[in-house]
């Protein structure tokens, strides 16, 4: 083989191998962004919670499983029982809007879920399954565009399940905020391991604009720890006080969560 020929075969491979880091790093960068849909069930006592949790454990993960979501998260306030405020939230995820309107179609459909739910479905107006339900949907955030389940050690009924609400006074302040999020704190989140579930963006609810994100944790004593961490993490000492990123979030809301004991995640 000529040199000129040997030089032309390693120009060839070399720009063969670029154009196939460049369509990786492509790809990789522009993944697809799930959507999230979270429900959230007021219930005002034991015996419509328990209604629930025998509905969505008996009828709605089974069908949700038939429906080819293979996880669906349920979680209940943690350390409240006053009738009163009482939430449990049903979280899952669907690769496309089209994708969650045919599976809540099939779902609304499903005989199965109709007749192992019936208690539930065919509750009447003078006794109601809940006293309401609200759903708000997200959009996963660029830098994490699909969510991750938590592996964690320990008993899962320990875990706490940390959902967060920011919201802010413009919409330009919320994207504000969310580029706070995709360009640094996300990376501390990791970085110190407070397993990161979702970060989503807003795109239906009745508190926007805002952002929710859930970190979760093998217990009280850990959460407490991480948190610790992060404020102390000399990454967002630096990024919190940088003049671009004051006042973008105006509300703060917390809710700590635990696992049902038949939720996937």
């Amino acid at each position: 083989m000529t040199s000129s020929r040997l030089k032309a075969l390693r120009f060839s491979g070399l720009i063969l191998l670029f154009f196939t880091v460049f369509n990786f790093s492509a790809s990789a960068s522009s993944a697809k962004r799930q959507f999230y849909q979270l429900q959230v069930f007021h219930v005002k006592d034991q015996m419509q919670e328990k209604e629930l949790d025998q509905f969505l454990a008996d009828a709605y993960l089974p069908a949700a499983h038939r429906a080819g979501l293979s996880q669906v998260g349920v979680f209940k306030t943690f350390g409240i029982d006053t009738a009163a405020v009482k939430k449990i939230y049903v979280l899952t995820a669907f690769n496309s809007l089209d994708e969650l309107l045919k599976i809540n179609k099939r779902l609304e459909l499903d005989g199965e879920l109709i007749k192992n739910g019936s208690n539930f479905v065919n509750a009447t107006y003078n006794k109601p399954a809940f006293i309401r339900k609200e759903v708000i949907l997200m959009e996963a955030f660029t830098g994490m565009p699909v969510w991750k389940k938590p592996e964690l050690k320990g008993p899962k009924e320990n875990r706490i399940y940390e959902l967060r609400n920011y919201e802010s006074t413009s919409d330009k302040l919320y994207r504000n905020k969310v580029a706070m999020f995709d360009k640094d704190e996300m990376e501390i989140f990791e970085r110190i391991d407070s397993h990161p579930m979702f970060y989503g963006e807003v795109i239906a609810g009745s508190r926007m604009p805002n952002l929710m994100y859930m970190t979760v944790y093998a217990d009280r004593t850990s959460r407490d720890e991480h948190w610790k961490t992060f404020s102390g993490d000399p990454k967002w000492k630096q990024i919190s006080t940088l003049p671009e990123y004051q006042n973008n979030v105006a509300v703060v809301d917390i809710t700590f969560l635990s696992p049902a004991a038949y939720s996937d995640l």
